[in-house]
């Protein structure tokens, strides 16, 4: 019904995107005491090693980490350490890589061709996966070299953990690198109830982009690299990239507060739990379908063309063109229960035909 760049019409009422949201008092604290006095510059300060070591203490891994602006360049950037520009990328159909990135993956790797398997509720088919790197050997066809995961889904579903094993298995066997696309990772995090090394092991991961800025970061994402001979040169990479920050305790000083007391996760359940109240209301007005599991924080609804008009003129503002056309709401770490009770009701108006207003 919008896009990223509308302005708000009723304060409150976004369900647009979990971008949409503020900093988290956590981060914004920390940004707050990062900004007092001089520090070194381009990652050389007192903070940047000391959230990297914290990371590492978060996956119990030796990984390399780095710090980019946004989801884009840490997808790029960290695909294209993982393939030659003769390569190809396998990912989901709907995966952001595909289909919201403006050929960043491709632009970054020289050319890496980016390969569709089939998928369902956002959940790649491992059949299809192993279909298309088998499909040819010769030389014309661009070599199945990297397999990129979603996590949490674009669709807001959530790999479980034998289901991400199985695609890690697959993966490995097949000679491939993985990605994992972790924009809403703390989302699929609190999910699972699982450790988040548990996950990244299960799959395989050599590289993953954790999401920053949708649990409450200001701006901002972390790269981890497990296999560290793929980030030999990573800082060269972000560096051409304009992905090197000059002040980088401005990038990273937030994650000290997101991570203490591990605000991250209280965050990600919160948005997960407004997402599955916002669910259980909608699947009890009549005619309203929900379209796939809400297993974190997002909420697809099939709403007749009438009602996507009567909320918009309310004001209530929502992705209509992720997923096919349905109704997207995202819920974040400050979507607050009154806020979803408030859609509801006006959903079960516009439903009935009656003013919103």
């Amino acid at each position: 019904m919008s896009s990223e760049t509308e302005s708000t019409v009723v304060p409150g009422c976004q369900f647009a995107s979990d971008n949409t949201a503020g900093a988290c008092p956590e981060a914004l604290n920390a940004l707050i005491e990062a900004n007092a006095g001089s520090q070194a510059s381009y990652g050389n300060d007192r903070y940047t090693s000391v959230v990297a070591d914290r990371l590492r203490e978060l996956f119990a891994a030796d990984c390399d980490v780095f710090f980019v602006f946004n989801g884009t360049a840490a997808n790029s950037l960290a695909v294209s350490t993982c393939c030659q520009p003769y390569h190809s990328v396998i990912c989901a159909d709907v995966a952001h890589l595909e289909t919201d990135e403006c050929g960043g993956p491709e632009f970054f790797s020289g050319g890496a061709k980016l390969l569709l398997a089939e998928s369902s509720h956002g959940k790649l088919n491992v059949a299809s996966v192993e279909e298309l790197v088998t499909r040819r050997s010769d030389i014309h066809y661009p070599k199945p070299h990297v397999l990129s995961v979603t996590q949490s889904t674009e669709m807001g579903t959530v790999y479980t953990l034998a289901e991400l094993a199985e695609l890690g298995g697959v993966a490995k066997r097949l000679g491939l690198r993985v990605h994992m696309d972790g924009a809403r990772f703390a989302n699929a995090v609190a999910a699972l109830d699982a450790p988040p090394g548990e996950i990244v092991r299960a799959a395989q991961v050599d590289v993953l982009c954790f999401g920053g800025a949708k649990i409450g970061l200001p701006v901002g994402e972390a790269v981890l690299f497990f296999d560290r001979r793929l980030a030999a040169d990573f800082a060269y990479r972000c560096k051409q990239a304009g992905q090197l920050a000059s002040k980088m305790r401005f990038l990273t000083a937030p994650w000290l507060g997101l991570l203490a007391e591990s605000a991250w996760l209280k965050h990600a359940r919160h948005g997960n739990a407004m997402a599955a109240r916002l669910a259980a209301g909608l699947q009890a007005i009549p005619g309203v379908t929900l379209l796939h599991a809400t297993d974190a924080n997002a909420v697809f609804a099939s709403l007749p063309d009438a009602v996507h008009q009567r909320l918009a003129a309310r004001g209530w503002r929502y992705y209509t063109f992720i997923g096919l056309g349905s109704a997207r709401f995202m819920c974040s770490w400050a979507t607050t229960p009154a806020e979803v009770d408030a859609l509801l009701s006006d959903v079960r108006a516009a439903m009935d035909g009656r003013s919103t207003s």
